[in-house]
Order: structure tokens, then sequence, then C-alpha cells
């Protein structure tokens, strides 16, 4: 399952890693999630991880034993948890697989607006369910992850009228963040042309369009806070958190995650490691080699070492 991006199933990094896969052996299926796509976070997501585990374990030429094993990336591999403990589909999973994902959707967002994570870190640091790691951070949030927030709760900030098209705003800023690392003139094209849009919007839609361009995290985070804060008790919230989650997946969980990151933080990995014990057998690690869901770092040994200790664990499942 891709992140939270406008290539999906095509985006270049997702397609390495499914080659990856594929070359040792193993049938590998991309599922598409248009909500993804569009920069949205939302329970359709994880009903499309659901009907996809249905589909692909009825399919012995992919399944022979009618179980897979679900990886999910950056937002998926939360909402992939949460799928997993799902009643029809929880005999078929032989695991569930989280990279660079999350624990809690509103704990996630209350650090996006705020650098800030709602828990004991000094408690999770002296967690015993993640290996491997030297020190579990917080960094401050990045630009990418707060404007996803702001595409999430915009009709919470704004007229109805502006909703829309404060939507296709942010939208086309994180269509040109997306390109910014595959075609930069063409991503300064789309970020001149979102300047050039947001004047055109009426207030307050402007005023926040404006942050998003300017990369304001801190001054609009702070305007979001209060309104993410709310979404605790969201009725949403259980088809998006594992944490919140009716049931746990019956299969082993594997939560790998950078220790840098910066658009979910690596402590998420850390509680809900320890929310899962006792509940699923959890296994994690966070390594200094990733940043947010992509490997991309030069290797000590010893991380080397434990990286490709964590993926043979993964693949004997």
């Amino acid at each position: 399952m891709p992140g939270v991006h406008r290539d999906g199933i095509d985006e270049a990094r997702l397609v390495g890693l499914a080659r990856d896969l594929a070359a040792t052996g193993f049938a590998v299926v991309t599922v598409a999630a248009p909500d993804l796509q569009r920069f949205r976070i939302s329970p359709a997501v994880t009903d499309v991880v659901e009907d996809a585990v249905l589909w692909v374990s009825n399919q012995r030429d992919l399944a022979p034993d009618g179980k897979v094993g679900v990886l999910g990336v950056s937002f998926s591999g939360g909402l992939s948890i949460v799928a997993a403990g799902r009643e029809n589909v929880r005999a078929r999973v032989a695991f569930v697989l989280s990279f660079g994902g999350h624990g809690d959707l509103a704990r996630v967002m209350h650090y996006l607006c705020s650098g800030e994570v709602l828990s004991d870190l000094e408690e999770a640091r002296r967690s015993r369910i993640v290996l491997g790691a030297d020190h579990v951070g917080v960094h401050p949030p990045h630009d990418y992850g707060v404007a996803v927030v702001l595409l999430s709760v915009a009709e919470k900030v704004v007229p109805f009228d502006q909703v829309e098209p404060l939507r296709r705003g942010i939208e086309g800023f994180l269509l040109a963040s997306s390109l910014d690392g595959v075609d930069k003139p063409q991503a300064l094209v789309e970020f001149g042309r979102m300047r050039d849009y947001a004047e055109t919007l009426g207030e307050p839609a402007r005023t926040l369009m404006r942050l998003v361009n300017d990369r304001a995290v801190g001054e609009l985070g702070a305007r979001l806070l209060p309104v993410v804060d709310r979404m605790v008790d969201d009725p949403a919230m259980p088809f998006l958190s594992p944490e919140r989650a009716p049931a746990t997946p019956a299969a082993p969980v594997f939560l790998l995650h950078g220790t840098d990151d910066n658009v979910i933080p690596s402590v998420e990995t850390v509680l809900l490691g320890e929310f899962l014990q006792g509940k699923s057998p959890v296994h994690g690690l966070l390594s200094g080699l990733i940043t947010h869901a992509e490997v991309n770092r030069a290797p000590t040994a010893t991380e080397a070492w434990r990286l490709a200790s964590f993926w043979r664990q993964v693949l004997e499942n």
C-alpha cells in the first residue's frame, strides 16, 4: 500500500520496493488508494486494504495458502494494521508491516501542528519493543505534513464556499512538493502557480494558503492546533488509528521506522509497539538508514545487519 503521494502505485520508491520484494520470489500486488493520491487520509483507505486482502487471498496463483502479507508505507502502515485486525480478513493475513507508520492519527496531527508528541518520551526511550535504536527523537515537523493536515480539516477552518478552492490550492502545493524530488524546474513552476492562486482566494483561505506557500509550519500549525486537538474524539479515529481500533491483528506485526522521521515521528512506532504488546506478536526496528519511509543513507555494518535481520524475519512469515 502506498503512502500519501499523487503517484500512488506508480511512485518510484514504491515501484522499486515492490520489484525488490518480487525478486526474492514472492508474488507482489500493489494496491491503489484514490484518497491517498488526493492527499487524504480517510476510513475509505482502510476499506481498500481490507478489500485487497480478501481479493488477493482468494487468488490461488498469488496466495496458494490463502494468506497474504500486508505492507503499508507511511500513513498506510497504520491503516493496514487497522484493516488486518478486522474479522473478515484477520485469519487471511500472514503478517502486516508498517513502514514509517502511525499508532494514533490524532497524536500525529498534534505533532505536525506543534512539534510536540503527546507521550512520555523518556518512557518511550526505554522501550524494549523497538530494537537497534540508539535514541527516540522528535524533530521539527515537515511542511508537507501540516499541509496535509490543513487539507483534512479545511471544512472546519474556512467558510463552506471556500473549502474546495482552498483544497485545490493545497493539492497544487502538495503536487509541487511531490515533483520537487524528480523534476525541480516543473516543481518551481507549480509552486509559483500556487502563489498566484492564493491571491484569488477570499479570506481566511487566502491567508492560510499563503502560509502553506511560505512553508510557515509554526504559524500555520498554531492556527490548526485547536481544531486538530478536538479531533481526538472524532468518530472516524477507530478506523484510522491502530491504537483505537476495535481489534488488533492475529498475525505478527512488524514496525519499521526511521529515527529522524519528521512527517510521522519515530516515537509512533515505539508507542504502537508498546500498545500491541500482549495483543499481537510484534517486532520493531528504528533505523538510522531511513528518513521517512525510504532507505537513503549510507549504512554502517551494524545498521545494515540490523535492517537485513529485520527483513529476514518479515519474509520468513
